[in-house]
């Protein structure tokens, strides 16, 4: 199990990584899940996948995607977009609720949001654990090197049963409210103790 961070920096030395990671995402978010999302060439993608993003994957030694995550500055620009939380917040997303947060999103160098978080349904479950925490312990990783001490991000809100065995510290930073018949809940993850 190999884990690289991308920028569009790097990608062309990953040969297929980045397109295999859109690929395992459109398999996942589009075809498992059934969201509405844009796709081209088998491929998931939505207006944060910019430059000023990162991505990291957990991979085989052949290029197979098992995980991945992106991370995008809470600075970021494009258009009418910034980051995904903050535009949801200010009804930009017609598929996330607007109450999301409990406060203003914010918007800062110190501060990235974690999206697009998975694991491919092709591992077995008996081997999603070591690569959920390596996959967490990447982004972490990542986020510190990029100069954040936090990041925030939309997970599941089962996320208080699992989170201290990552060792990440985590705040909830919105209510819990079903999407999808999901329940999901905007968490932050704090850096500022282990940064170096």
């Amino acid at each position: 199990m190999q884990t690289t961070t991308l920028s569009f920096e790097n990608l062309h030395n990953h040969g297929e990584l980045f397109a295999n990671m859109l690929r395992a995402r459109r398999e996942l978010f589009i075809e498992r899940n059934k969201w509405d999302l844009p796709e081209a060439l088998g491929m998931e993608y939505d207006q944060y996948d910019t430059p000023a993003s990162r991505w990291v994957v957990v991979h085989d030694e052949l290029g197979q995607v098992l995980a991945g995550n992106r991370l995008t500055p809470t600075t970021a620009r494009c258009g009418i977009y910034t980051y995904m939380i903050r535009d949801a917040q200010k009804g930009l997303l017609d598929t996330i609720p607007s109450h999301l947060l409990h406060d203003e999103a914010p918007v800062a160098e110190t501060v990235w949001e974690s999206s697009r978080l998975f694991v491919s349904q092709r591992v077995p479950l008996v081997q999603r654990r070591p690569i959920y925490f390596n996959l967490v312990q990447e982004l972490a990783k990542a986020a510190r090197s990029l100069g954040a001490s936090q990041c925030l991000t939309l997970l599941n809100a089962n996320w208080t049963l699992w989170y201290k065995r990552v060792g990440i510290d985590m705040t909830a930073m919105g209510p819990v409210m079903e999407i999808d018949g999901i329940k999901n809940q905007v968490v932050s993850m704090n850096f500022a103790s282990n940064l170096h």
